[in-house]
Order: C-alpha cells, then sequence, then structure tokens
C-alpha cells in the first residue's frame, strides 16, 4: 500500500512547476526570447511549459549593425501568445534596471 501512495505523491511532484507565475498575473512582466528578442506585456495566462499570453505587448527593438544591443525604439504587438519553448528569461518590469556587466575589464581613459 505504501508504494502506491508514494507512486501517487511522485506524480502530484511531476505536475508540480517550480516556477510559479500565478503571482504575476496582471502584472508587466519582461520576457527574453532565444535569439535576442525582448518584450513586455501584462501576464494573462501561461501554462506549464511556460507558454504565456501577454496583452499590451512592446517589442523592443535591436540595433541592426549589432543584435545584441536593444535601441531606444519599440513596436506595439498588443495581444500576444509566446511559445514557451522559446523563453530564456521571465522577470517582472517593476524594480527593473540595466547594470554594467561586472566581468568586462574597463579600460581606464
Amino acid at each position: 500500500m505504501s508504494k502506491l501512495w508514494c507512486l501517487q505523491d511522485k506524480e502530484k511532484k511531476k505536475k508540480e512547476s517550480i516556477f510559479d507565475l500565478s503571482k504575476y498575473i496582471d502584472k508587466t512582466i519582461r520576457v527574453k526570447f532565444q535569439g535576442g528578442r525582448e518584450a513586455s506585456g501584462v501576464l494573462k495566462g501561461f501554462d506549464p511549459l511556460l507558454n504565456l499570453v501577454l496583452d499590451g505587448t512592446i517589442e523592443y527593438m535591436r540595433d541592426p549593425d549589432d543584435q545584441l544591443k536593444l535601441t531606444e525604439d519599440t513596436r506595439q504587438l498588443g495581444l500576444v501568445v509566446c511559445r514557451g519553448t522559446s523563453v530564456v528569461l521571465i522577470c517582472p518590469q517593476d524594480g527593473m534596471e540595466a547594470i554594467p556587466n561586472p566581468f568586462i575589464q574597463q579600460q581606464d581613459g
């Protein structure tokens, strides 16, 4: 009987996500994708595979000369579904700020 209980307990644990996005529902989040794209929007829904539904989405455009740098240009996308397999990073928009890379050696002028 105890083996059956352990198997049921393991199945429950598999279904639980270690990343709880429910606290960010109806809040603005920023998402980075494979390939370097970035967007922010209000999280309206998600699933265990991290497929996201964002409303009022804004894409941050990249520099055509250097695809790793973002420009000040943005593009309004509206309501979007983001495929979870391409999501690299999710963070709340509030309190986010860019910092200099501490691993790059600064050249003295």
